[in-house]
């Protein structure tokens, strides 16, 4: 019996490591081809539809995306708007999830119903727009950012983390004359780094992709955030139209633009992941009810 366990075992984890090998494989690779692709020449990419290795390395579509300082201008957009919209957002969104968690809060069920209510219901485009427009937000970047402020999603996975914690640690904290807004910034936020980490990345990768407001609202192209630009880049490459800001002399690879552009406007957000890996692997109570 013992035996067979052990076989049936080895069998389950060669066939549990081949699906999730495989797996990974499928997820993988169109990453690795849109890099190789973005390296690859336009007459090979034309020859083969899925390129791995490129036979001939080149950099021509990167030569034409930064031909032009116009690119670090809206990269600096994007980073500002990104960092400046993710405090703000944190700081918006903990102040009402740690709000909503206590449950001694008057009214808080009457409140939480009017934030469910914005995930099914919302007043569409145009109010959203005519209220950006009376609060003389046009071509700020102010548009980019304070609609997108709170998230009602966001604030509940907060909500919901800051209610599991322990209320001895904040009777504790009161009992040592620890205000509301002591216990939330010196027991609750330290407790709930893994919570922290996680929606501060969703809200940068919002803000980072940030491309329908910045069509709405801003009318001034130099103030365009990088994946307005991006775009405006494979549009000539792809021959519909030029720019005098591009250099003329620099031919566009339409097939090797699209996959560099990909990689321009995914890199700087993936390189954050590293740093915040180490919260998502920690638990939300450890060591915080020790001795």
């Amino acid at each position: 019996m013992v035996h067979d366990r052990s076989i049936s075992g080895k069998a389950f984890s060669i066939i549990n490591f081949t699906l999730l090998a495989l797996i990974a494989l499928v997820t993988i690779l169109p990453f690795i081809h849109v890099i190789a692709g973005s390296f690859t020449t336009s007459a090979e990419m034309a020859m083969k539809k899925f390129v791995l290795i490129p036979t001939v390395w080149s950099l021509d579509a990167y030569k034409f995306i930064f031909s032009t300082n116009t690119i670090f201008r809206a990269l600096s957009v994007s980073i500002g708007v990104t960092l400046v919209g993710t405090v703000i957002s944190m700081l918006v969104t903990s102040l009402m999830a740690y709000g909503l968690s206590r449950r001694d809060l008057d009214g808080r069920k009457t409140i939480m119903f009017m934030v469910v209510f914005t995930m099914l219901f919302n007043g569409g485009l145009i109010p959203t727009f005519l209220v950006v427009k009376e609060l003389g937000m046009i071509d700020s970047y102010a548009a980019l950012i304070l609609p997108a402020t709170i998230s009602a999603f966001n604030m509940i996975i907060l909500k919901n983390f800051f209610q599991n914690i322990p209320e001895g640690l904040e009777e504790s904290a009161r009992i040592d004359g620890c205000s509301d807004f002591g216990i939330l910034f010196r027991i609750v936020l330290p407790l709930s780094l893994p919570a922290i980490a996680t929606v501060s990345l969703f809200y940068a990768v919002t803000y980072w992709n940030t491309y329908m407001s910045a069509i709405l609202y801003l009318d001034d192209n130099t103030k365009w955030p990088i994946q307005i630009l991006l775009r405006q880049i494979v549009v000539l490459a792809s021959g519909m139209d030029y720019s005098s800001d591009l250099d003329a002399s620099v031919p566009p690879p339409d097939q090797a633009v699209k996959m560099a552009v990909i990689v321009v406007a995914t890199l700087p957000i993936l390189m954050v992941y590293p740093f915040l890996q180490k919260h998502f692997a920690k638990g939300a109570m450890l060591g915080s009810i020790k001795g």
